[in-house]
């Protein structure tokens, strides 16, 4: 189901600032390292509940009744830094330690998707670039 956010919602939401990483920056983290792993977040957003107090605030009406989303749909003007901000303090500080991160993956309810997880894997086209060892091509 598709909801359109109208004006006054857009006017009532307070913006989180919280900074999306630029893609230069993510290459530069990944470039020149010897094996990588990727993981996809298994419907990333609807993942992250919305507090019950929030909930009202995604309202909508259809011809089925009238309904708020309990996790965070795709949309919302603050889902990206949400998203975002909630990778980082599950993840800032493991880079170097893949069980690790399944395992706080594990411990915090978050679901992979493993048809697109890759592991050990030397090269990997990543926001269309092809990061390897020798650097971004």
């Amino acid at each position: 189901m598709t909801v359109t956010k109208n004006q006054h919602d857009k006017l009532a939401t307070h913006k989180d600032h919280f900074p999306l990483p630029f893609i230069d920056q993510i290459l530069e983290k990944l470039a020149g390292k010897s094996h990588y792993y990727f993981l996809d977040g298994f419907s990333g957003y609807m993942q992250i509940h919305i507090a019950l107090e929030d909930q009202h605030k995604t309202t909508f009406t259809c011809p089925f009744g009238t309904f708020a989303y309990t996790r965070m749909p795709f949309g919302l003007c603050n889902a990206p830094s949400t998203f975002q901000h909630y990778m980082t303090s599950i993840f800032s500080d493991l880079l170097q330690d893949c069980m690790e991160v399944l395992t706080r993956c594990f411990d915090t309810n978050l679901v992979l998707n493993f048809e697109k997880c890759h592991f050990m894997v030397a090269k990997r086209i990543v926001l269309g670039h092809l990061v390897s060892n020798r650097g971004i091509e």
